[in-house]
């Protein structure tokens, strides 16, 4: 009897507990372990707590009106948007820093986050529109061809952010016009008056451009392990580091460059790995800046025009294009995709006029089968047949 009192007691007093039985329970077990810690036990027929037991039971009351009423929820974990600079820092630069291609990465790395407009802004916060703006402000200082590739270097980046589940989908980040290419193309007279000033350094690096066809950061990282001198008719190269799976390569020597190979070889002590160019640098070898100034002493005193080292790569793609298919070039040069061929291969006048002299388009050949010697009308208007056309 006395447990129940207690219980109906806490019930009538504190209507709140009747919101739930655990409540109440737990209010009832408090005021029947107070009676039985009493000597005399529970009164019977006992109708309102005594006062000291009513105030605790009052404490309590007020504790769960404050935590058990209303459950506490524990706030929802939402993912933090990092900022551009934040994320080029911590996610992107190391995982790049593991690929060939870091230096194109650090390239459009570095201005951006030099660029606090939009380095300081959440990824969420990038737009076409910013995108655009960062554009215009760089192109005051620096020519169409650096801010495109520091575009493309801001658009992998937010693609890697939607691939890393941080963004749903990148914004459109549209290139500048009137970029400029390397169309240059250094004639074989030009490329020899160009060797006879250069230094050996400089010399035997534009060789290797030149009858390769490799790009600079794929001379620059060239190590002994990679030439076989005895595989192939004059030797193999293998190019292992490059901007793509496909720049993954092996290339046949020319005799001039397995000359200098070989001569290089035998000066350094036949190594069998180590860089073939090496330099006092922390890399090892030489890099973009080792040779310019060798290379702009050598255009002033031979009096060749002005080009870039990249240029002898742009120039081995023109001079053997025409004597393979477009999937072989592209093996050659280490291509992806065939669109880009269309940057480096720039027929002359004189092949695309005799690509319109063959046989089958000046009518000596026709293969296709319909002539008239097939017994095949000519749909074309006795106009056109033969070459008058009036004027309308």
């Amino acid at each position: 009897m006395g447990f129940v009192s207690c219980y109906l007691t806490a019930v009538q007093r504190y209507p709140l507990a009747k919101r739930s039985a655990s409540i109440g329970r737990t209010l009832a077990a408090s005021r029947w372990d107070q009676c039985q810690d009493s000597p005399q036990g529970p009164p019977m027929g006992e109708t309102e707590a005594p006062v000291g037991i009513e105030r605790q039971l009052g404490c309590r009351h007020e504790r769960c009106e404050m935590t058990s009423v209303t459950p506490e929820v524990s706030p929802v974990s939402k993912k933090v948007m990092p900022t551009l600079g934040d994320f080029l820092k911590q996610r992107v630069e190391p995982w790049a820093r593991a690929r060939s291609a870091w230096p194109w990465y650090w390239a459009g790395i570095r201005p951006l986050l030099e660029a606090k407009s939009i380095a300081g802004l959440a990824l969420n916060e990038i737009t076409s529109e910013v995108a655009g703006g960062y554009a215009a402000h760089r192109q005051a200082s620096v020519v169409i061809g650096t801010v495109n590739r520091e575009l493309r270097v801001l658009r992998r980046v937010l693609r890697l952010a939607v691939e890393w589940g941080l963004l749903s989908q990148a914004p459109k980040i549209t290139m500048l016009r009137g970029e400029t290419f390397r169309e240059r193309v250094v004639g074989d007279e030009e490329f020899e008056k160009y060797l006879l000033c250069a230094s050996p350094l400089l010399a035997d690096v534009a060789i290797l451009l030149h009858d390769t066809g490799l790009r600079p950061d794929e001379a620059h990282r060239v190590d002994w392990s990679d030439i076989a001198l005895v595989n192939g008719r004059h030797g193999k190269l293998r190019v292992r580091y490059g901007k793509t799976t496909a720049a993954r390569r092996e290339l046949p020597l020319t005799p001039r460059l397995r000359a200098v190979l070989e001569a290089r070889w035998q000066n350094a002590g036949r190594p069998s790995e180590g860089w073939v160019f090496p330099t006092q640098s922390k890399s090892g070898h030489i890099d973009h800046s080792s040779l310019k100034k060798q290379h702009s002493k050598a255009l002033r005193l031979s009096g060749v025009r002005s080009f870039l080292l990249y240029s002898l790569r742009h120039s081995f793609a023109t001079h053997i294009a025409p004597r393979v298919d477009a999937w072989t070039l592209c093996k050659i040069m280490g291509w992806s995709s065939l669109s880009v061929a269309m940057r480096y291969i720039h027929p002359s006048e004189d092949r695309v006029l005799a690509a319109f002299a063959g046989p089958q388009l000046n009518g000596t050949g026709d293969k296709t089968g319909d002539s008239h010697e097939n017994g095949v009308a000519d749909a074309r208007t006795p106009e056109l047949v033969s070459g008058r056309i009036s004027a309308s």
